[in-house]
């Protein structure tokens, strides 16, 4: 009966193992081929990663992307958030609850979600609330409170590290290894892997 058991334990991880090392990989790099889900301008990502609770346990956390440059191997992302209302603040990593994560890869393109200059979510506010000043530079905010941090112009050469740089992961590793690797300056000027951080992409939509 164990040998039986035993047996079955050992077939279940080769199938298992087949299925995220070759079959998962696969399907994919396939999907990346077409235009519902190739990586570029515009794209929606979504991600999932560990994260600590507070405690010494830890916690499932869903995030949702924009890409909003590409340059050679160079990605840049932006957190699609959600403003709280007015008169209703809420503290937040910008992390979603599992359930918002599963509805928005169903409907992100089916929302706006606006694009909104740094400079002006803290201009009359704390950056993530709503308020009068941004309902009025960005009516669409009227439709939904989704948003994505946009970046000046001055800013987005993603190849200038002495500029702004944060949020900019590896084009290949995203393709081939369905990672979010980010570059880091650690020392000079010159970014390389976080090879030690990743987090698992599980979805890109446009």
């Amino acid at each position: 009966m164990k040998k039986v058991l035993l047996i079955s334990i050992l077939v279940l991880l080769v199938i298992y193992a087949f299925r995220e090392i070759v079959y998962q990989p696969y399907l994919w790099k396939k999907a990346m081929l077409t235009p519902e889900h190739k990586l570029q301008i515009g794209s929606f990502l979504f991600s999932k990663q560990v994260g600590s609770n507070g405690s010494q346990s830890s916690e499932k956390k869903y995030f949702v992307f924009k890409v909003t440059e590409i340059n050679g191997d160079y990605v840049r992302l932006s957190v699609v958030r959600q403003l709280s209302e007015k008169g209703k603040p809420k503290s937040s990593d910008f992390s979603m609850t599992r359930e918002t994560y599963r509805s928005l890869k169903h409907t992100i393109n089916k929302i706006t979600v606006t694009g909104i200059l740094r400079e002006d979510l803290y201009k009359e506010g704390n950056g993530t609330t709503l308020n009068d000043y941004l309902i009025h530079k960005y009516p669409d905010l009227k439709r939904s409170r989704y948003y994505y941090e946009e970046l000046p112009k001055e800013e987005t050469n993603i190849n200038s590290p002495v500029n702004y740089f944060s949020l900019v992961y590896s084009k290949e590793k995203i393709i081939e290894k369905r990672k979010l690797i980010p570059y880091v300056i650690r020392e000079g000027q010159t970014p390389e892997l976080a090879k030690e951080l990743s987090e698992r992409v599980s979805l890109i939509l446009n």
